[in-house]
């Protein structure tokens, strides 16, 4: 493991964000750094990957700056670069969620849980436990009893909350993401909406699974992650569980990809098998398209 991957994010005011992100692209690129950074009025948000010496000076970078001096990062243990390249993009939010209205997080956001407090939280009764990723990042793990809302973006989740979960204002709810970012603003959005009791997992998955306490329990199956890594252990107490299904056989599968439509590009779990057989696709349509990525890579026929 010769290589770091950081994942980290800091909601602060950026006043002017296009040249920042030319500064940081930069400098990232200077220390040979890859890997993918948002940048908006409201802060910054970055997974990156490198050597030990790169991401210690990057650290070092950040930290000299008075606006992130106090940001954490998780850090992760990889065998190479967890990116092809490097992008630095100026974006309206760091993390999507197309209120109405704006919500900062530095104002008005859930309760922050320790792993060891929200691990003892979901242990409660009449507790209920929410997962604020898209579905395809829950079907490959999740915590144990988490709610499943059927989305397929970040900004659909407010609309699903008030469809599905007003009448439970009253309850205690545990939310959760990957790293934590998505939750600062929804928590918010929670508490904005009327929910009594919001707590989030400070940290997020990444840190809930390295924490010497907890070590993961209670979490089944991988965490889905946005770099060429695709998904990362959580769970380092109990037998792995795995609770991803294969998208046609229904086999207990772990392999994502994403369809073969260039068009679709649909995440889907696949077994090698049923990949070959359905050319990497979610549907005929799909299957049939002319500038199916599987086709093209295998020099195969489309048979439908």
């Amino acid at each position: 493991m010769n290589y770091q991957v950081l994942l980290y994010y800091k909601y602060v005011t950026i006043d002017d964000p296009t040249s920042f992100r030319d500064e940081h692209f930069a400098l990232c690129e200077e220390l040979g750094l890859k890997g993918r950074i948002l940048v908006a009025h409201e802060g910054i948000n970055g997974t990156v990957s490198g050597t030990p010496e790169q991401t210690e000076a990057y650290m070092a970078m950040m930290k000299n700056d008075p606006r992130f001096s106090d940001m954490i990062f998780k850090i992760e243990r990889h065998d190479g670069h967890a990116f092809k390249k490097l992008k630095v993009k100026v974006k309206p939010e760091i993390v999507n969620l197309s209120l109405d209205a704006d919500l900062d997080p530095n104002e008005t956001t859930g309760k922050h849980l320790s792993p060891k407090e929200f691990y003892e939280a979901m242990n409660q009764e009449d507790v209920l436990i929410l997962d604020a990723r898209n579905t395809y990042e829950y079907d490959l793990g999740h915590f144990k009893n988490a709610i499943r809302p059927d989305i397929e973006t970040f900004r659909e989740l407010p609309d699903w909350i008030r469809e599905n979960l007003s009448e439970h204002k009253d309850k205690k709810i545990l939310t959760y993401c990957t790293g934590g970012i998505r939750c600062e603003k929804f928590s918010g959005f929670l508490v904005k909406e009327g929910f009594e009791d919001v707590s989030q997992l400070h940290g997020g998955i990444i840190t809930y699974g390295y924490d010497e306490e907890v070590k993961g329990r209670l979490w089944d199956g991988k965490c889905y992650v946005f770099d060429e890594r695709i998904s990362v252990p959580v769970n380092r107490t109990e037998e792995e569980t795995v609770v991803g299904k294969c998208y046609y056989c229904g086999e207990p599968e772990e392999r994502y990809v994403k369809c073969g439509n260039p068009d679709c590009n649909d995440h889907l779990l696949l077994c090698e098998e049923c990949e070959h057989e359905h050319l990497r696709s979610c549907s005929s349509e799909c299957k049939e398209h002319p500038h199916n990525r599987y086709v093209k890579e295998h020099a195969v026929q489309s048979e439908v």
